[in-house]
């Protein structure tokens, strides 16, 4: 079979292979990640029957990877991972620090695998997937609450970290292949050389890439048409991933991240994002197909023991881990337990990692096997241990006064000092978020009695300092809400960007204060109708407000 044609029946056997696996597992109520996996291994070099072509699939997977990279950059929002750095940061690192050396650990000292080999296997381990903890959220409603913001923040750092050590695993590769026999000095100033690179490239895209790209967008977004719109979206992501590697010996991972971040920043973040999603789609379908086809089975009957061990890093040595940290971070035990299982499974940057580690020569083949059999099993288990969270915490509560205690952990900004005016709880507005409308919303109001919620500490605390009352908490859950005393509220009124957790947090506030008015901003006119069908009194839509002000200057003057 010629070139062509081999490209195209392995095109054929992975797309409709992952869509019936995919198919599949959904109706098993798993990921479809668990279905590409498998098609790859069915379709590998390590299985009977067909076999596509490895090095084709690879190739086809790390576009695959620029994309899922630069999908990441579109939707990474800074103030996010701000509102929880005080547990996502400190929590993140120290929960991958333990992660890799327990991997590594495993791989140096039993397996006798080279110190890079171990590092890379262990850094594998560390990182969970983003995909699939997202998923999960959104299916049981937890992605809007504060567990689940803390579980995400807390992935955020993890993939920063990875984008971090994608970057540096090159210098383990030089070292590999003989640049161990190199000085201290001569490893310094490699490792100083490739991080000046690096800050190079992050000034470059920050500074020139902030304004050329939106720049670029919007002249081809001027033509009207949609299929250049997505090309040029497209070909930034791919190009600047491929030039950032040529230019400044970074990694094509982070040259697309960057362009996703960048691009997130303009006014055409959104419709980049939609555009380009079936083509991220696509080939991070084919990404995890490839990834699949490395994986030998007869891993499973030669190394059981490296699979069981492989598996306890994951579901046990993970999980203990960042529960633990959570908790001795002075949190409560159902955030530990929501955090805990949130990384109890690995995806697409372990893959990622490992298939820059074997390009470099730096992991053994069996790395492969152990990584996908790791991720494929703990994936498939992710939503029972999801399903078990309530469960156990009921379990451990009934028979632990110590459980009970940490449970009950009470924050001092998570409720009103007692000494808050009487003036600030009549007839008050409950302000949802202090963000740039939230503040010049607050700075209008003037002295109208008003609470603000906000989920980010350190703005608590400065409205606090300035004598406002504000409480620390997500406006979605009850007890916020009543800290806010919101039973005593005129309007609840929402000033953040993400409104999908509004008709939760209006059902609650209702329930608290029947008479409850609530206003909110939409940003699309589908936003608005969906708003106003969940009982929102005043829909207000961003632009259409703003015009109206203007119109209002305009006959004024």
């Amino acid at each position: 079979m010629h070139d062509g044609m081999t490209l195209i029946s392995t095109l054929a056997a992975a797309f409709g292979l992952a869509l019936v696996l995919g198919l599949l597992a959904q109706w098993a109520r798993l990921p479809a990640l668990v279905g590409y996996l498998l098609a790859g291994v069915l379709i590998g070099p390590n299985t009977p029957g067909f076999v596509g072509d490895v090095h084709l699939a690879q190739q086809l997977s790390e576009v695959g990877v620029m994309l899922l990279m630069f999908g990441v950059g579109l939707h990474f929002s800074v103030h996010d991972l701000v509102s929880v750095k005080g547990i996502a940061l400190p929590g993140a690192l120290v929960q991958m620090a333990a992660a890799t050396a327990m991997g590594g650990g495993l791989a140096y000292w039993w397996w006798g695998w080279e110190l890079g080999a171990a590092l890379v296997f262990g850094l594998a381990l560390s990182v969970a997937s983003t995909v699939v903890l997202l998923r999960a959220l959104e299916s049981r409603e937890l992605l809007h609450t504060g567990n689940g913001r803390i579980a995400v923040g807390w992935l955020v750092v993890e993939d920063l970290a990875m984008v971090l050590a994608l970057v540096l695993m090159p210098l383990l590769g030089g070292r590999g292949e003989g640049g161990a026999q190199a000085g201290g000095g001569s490893l310094a100033l490699t490792i100083v050389t490739t991080l000046l690179a690096v800050a190079a490239f992050v000034a470059v895209m920050l500074v020139a890439g902030r304004r050329l790209l939106p720049w670029l967008l919007w002249q081809v977004n001027r033509t009207g048409s949609r299929e250049l719109f997505t090309l040029a979206t497209v070909a930034a992501a791919v190009g600047l991933a491929v030039g950032a590697a040529a230019l400044f010996g970074v990694s094509v991972a982070l040259g697309a991240f960057f362009a996703g971040l960048v691009l997130r920043e303009s006014a055409f973040s959104e419709r980049a994002a939609h555009e380009s999603l079936p083509l991220r789609d696509a080939f991070a379908v084919l990404f995890f197909v490839a990834v699949g086809m490395l994986f030998d089975p007869r891993v499973l009957v030669e190394q059981p023991l490296a699979v069981l061990a492989t598996l306890a890093v994951i579901l046990v040595g993970k999980t203990l881990a960042a529960g633990a940290l959570v908790l001795l971070l002075k949190y409560p035990l159902s955030t530990a337990l929501t955090v805990a299982v949130s990384l109890a499974q690995i995806g697409e940057f372990s893959f990622i990692l490992l298939s820059l580690g074997q390009s470099l020569n730096l992991v053994p083949p069996e790395a492969a096997s152990l990584v996908v059999a790791g991720a494929i099993v703990s994936i498939a288990l992710n939503p029972l241990w999801f399903s078990s969270i309530e469960p156990i915490r009921r379990f451990v509560l009934a028979r632990s006064a110590w459980a009970r205690q940490l449970e009950a952990r009470d924050d001092p900004l998570a409720e009103l000092p007692a000494d808050t005016p009487h003036s600030a709880l009549a007839g008050q507005i409950v302000l949802v978020g202090h963000g740039t409308l939230g503040t010049a919303l607050r700075a209008e109001l003037g002295t109208r009695p008003l609470v603000v919620i906000d989920r980010d500490r350190d703005v608590v605390e400065k409205l606090r300092a300035a004598g406002q009352a504000a409480v620390l908490g997500e406006a979605s859950e009850a007890m916020t809400l009543v800290q806010a005393h919101i039973a005593q509220a005129a309007w609840l009124v929402v000033a953040v960007s993400d409104v999908r957790g509004v008709p939760a947090m209006l059902d609650l506030g209702r329930q608290l204060n029947p008479e409850l008015r609530c206003a909110v901003v939409a940003h699309t006119r589908e936003e608005a109708q969906w708003l106003a069908q969940a009982g929102v009194n005043e829909v207000l839509r961003s632009q259409q407000a703003l015009a109206q002000a203007l119109a209002r200057v305009v006959a004024a003057a």
